[in-house]
C-alpha cells in the first residue's frame, strides 16, 4: 500500500469536484476523489431542454473563491470556443447541460478523480495513523488506500413521503416515480392519462410545465396534469438582493452559534430561500395555462397549494392518493394513471461509514455535529479529520445545498486541511448585519461630530 493521501474524498459532485479543482497543483498536497458512478453526472433526471442554473454562472466550482483558477466557467467556455457567443447570449444563469458538461469537462481532467470506485468501508487504522478506504470496481476488483483526512461529499438522497413509499418499486417502474428519475421515465409519462406532481419546489415546478408542454398549443393530447403541494402557495423562489445574503458566509458564521432550537426554527421558516420556485418558471406555467384559456376552453390541468398526501393505494390499474387540505381540513380522495414525486432530498447517514460510527459524535438526531471548518466531531482517539459537504443544513443553514457557496467552503476546507491559509478568503461578504451589533466605541468629547452636537446641530 502506497503512503497515505494528504486528503481523500468520497463521492465526485459538484462540491467534492469544487475541491478537487481547488487542491489541484497545490504543493504539498497529495488528494484521491472517488465516485461509483463510470462518469460524472449531475442530477441526470432532470437534465430538461431549457431549464436553467438557479444561481449565476459565477457560482461555478472556483471563482466565488479562486477566479484566476484554469478550471473556471469562463476558461471551460474558452477552451469549447465558445466565449463569444456566450457574451452575446447574455446569460447570467446558464442552461443546467452546460453546467453539468461543463463539470464533467473539470472531472474528466484532474488526475484526482477516479470514477468506476465505489467506496464500500471507511475506518480508522489506528496502526497506520489513518482513515481506510476500501473501494470496489464495477468489474469487483477491491482496493484499499489510506488518508490522513477524508470529505465526504456523497450528496443527498431522494425524500419518498410515507404513504407512497410501499409503490416505489419495480412493479411500479415509470409510474410512481422520484423526480430524480423523471428524464428515464418522460416519454411514457406524457403518453398517460392523467399525471400528478407531489411538491412544490423548482423540480416539480419544471416536471409540471414540461408535461403541460407535452399537450399541443390548445391544451389536447398529452396528460391531464395536477400539481399538488404542502405548502400554502406555489411561492417564488426569494431573490432579492438583500434575501440572498443569506447565501453569504457572514450568515453561515452567525447561524452557526445560534442555539440548536432556534436553528430548527429558521430551516423551517425560511423554505422560500431554498425550496420556492423561480420566478420565471411560475410565469411559463402561467402563460401556459392561459394559453390554453383562449376561446373558452379550460386547461387540462389542476393546481393545488396547501394539500398533503397522507394515503397511497393501486387501484384498478391506477393510483388513489387520500388528501388532506391543510387551512380547511378538509379530506379528499385524487385518482390518477401515475405519480411523480418531487418531494426533494435530505442528507443520510452513509452505509460505508458504518465501521467507524462509535466514533462519530452524532447529535441527539444522529446528525453530525460540524465544525466551522466543516469537520465532523469523532472521538478524541482518532486524530485524522473527518470533512462533510451538504450535510450540514442543521448547523450551517439554508446555503448548505446551494451551489452559490460551494467554492468558499471547499476553500475552507482546503484551507483547514491543508494547515495553512491556501486560498485567501473575505473577512466582510454581506452588508447585512445578522444579529446585534458590535457596541459603538465612546466618541472622543472633542471629536467636531460630538461638538457640533452639543451646539445644537444635526
Amino acid at each position: 500500500m502506497t503512503a497515505p493521501y494528504d486528503l481523500a474524498g468520497v463521492g465526485i459532485g459538484p462540491f467534492n469536484l469544487s475541491l478537487a479543482a481547488l487542491c489541484d497543483g497545490v504543493p504539498g498536497m497529495r488528494t484521491l476523489f472517488l465516485d461509483a458512478k463510470p462518469a460524472f453526472s449531475w442530477h441526470p433526471g432532470l437534465l430538461v431542454e431549457g431549464t436553467v442554473l438557479q444561481v449565476p454562472f459565477l457560482a461555478d466550482l472556483v471563482t466565488m473563491a479562486d477566479p484566476t483558477s484554469p478550471w473556471s466557467f469562463l476558461n471551460y467556455l474558452r477552451r469549447h470556443d465558445r466565449m463569444f457567443p456566450f457574451f452575446f447570449s447574455e446569460r447570467f444563469h446558464i442552461p443546467r447541460r452546460e453546467y453539468d458538461h461543463y463539470c464533467r469537462w473539470v472531472a474528466e481532467r484532474l488526475p484526482s478523480c477516479r470514477f468506476d470506485a465505489e467506496v464500500t468501508a471507511v475506518e480508522w487504522d489506528g496502526t497506520a495513523g489513518a482513515f481506510a478506504l476500501t473501494y470496489r470496481s464495477a468489474a469487483g476488483v477491491v482496493s484499499r488506500v489510506l488518508a490522513r483526512q477524508v470529505v465526504l461529499g456523497v450528496g443527498t438522497s431522494p425524500v419518498v413521503p410515507e404513504p407512497l413509499r410501499p409503490l416505489l418499486d419495480e412493479a411500479h417502474a415509470g409510474r410512481v416515480l422520484h423526480s430524480a428519475d423523471y428524464r428515464a421515465h418522460r416519454s411514457r409519462l406524457a403518453a398517460a392519462p392523467d399525471v400528478t406532481v407531489v411538491g412544490a419546489g423548482q423540480s416539480g415546478a419544471e416536471v409540471m410545465l414540461d408535461l403541460l408542454r407535452r399537450q399541443d398549443g390548445r391544451g389536447r393530447g398529452g396528460p391531464y396534469v395536477r400539481w399538488l403541494a404542502r405548502t400554502p402557495a406555489f411561492a417564488p423562489m426569494e431573490y432579492s438582493k438583500l434575501g440572498l445574503e443569506h447565501f453569504t458566509p457572514d450568515y453561515v458564521r452567525y447561524f452557526r452559534h445560534l442555539p440548536e432550537a432556534e436553528r430548527e426554527r429558521l430551516v423551517r421558516e425560511q423554505w422560500q430561500l431554498y425550496k420556492g420556485v423561480s420566478a420565471e418558471t411560475l410565469g411559463d406555467i402561467h402563460d401556459e395555462l392561459y394559453e390554453r384559456t383562449i376561446g373558452g376552453a379550460e386547461p387540462r390541468a389542476a393546481l393545488h397549494p396547501g394539500v398533503e398526501v397522507v394515503e397511497a393505494s393501486e387501484r384498478d390499474g391506477g393510483y388513489v392518493l387520500g388528501c388532506r387540505h391543510a387551512e380547511q381540513g378538509t379530506s379528499f380522495e385524487v385518482r390518477t394513471s401515475a405519480v411523480v414525486l418531487a418531494t426533494g432530498y435530505a442528507a443520510a447517514r452513509p452505509a460505508f461509514l458504518e465501521p467507524m460510527a462509535e466514533l462519530v459524535d452524532w447529535d441527539e438526531r444522529g446528525r453530525y455535529q460540524v465544525d466551522g471548518d466543516y469537520r465532523v466531531a469523532l472521538d478524541p482517539r482518532v486524530p485524522g479529520a473527518l470533512y462533510v459537504q451538504n450535510a450540514e443544513l442543521h448547523t450551517h443553514g439554508v446555503g448548505a445545498p446551494d451551489l452559490t457557496l460551494g467554492a468558499w467552503r471547499a476553500a475552507t476546507i482546503l484551507n483547514a486541511a491543508a494547515g495553512r491559509t491556501v486560498v485567501p478568503l473575505p473577512s466582510r461578504t454581506a452588508w447585512t448585519t445578522f444579529g446585534a451589533p458590535e457596541p459603538a466605541p465612546l466618541a472622543d468629547p472633542g471629536s467636531p461630530v460630538l461638538a457640533r452636537s452639543e451646539e445644537g446641530g444635526r
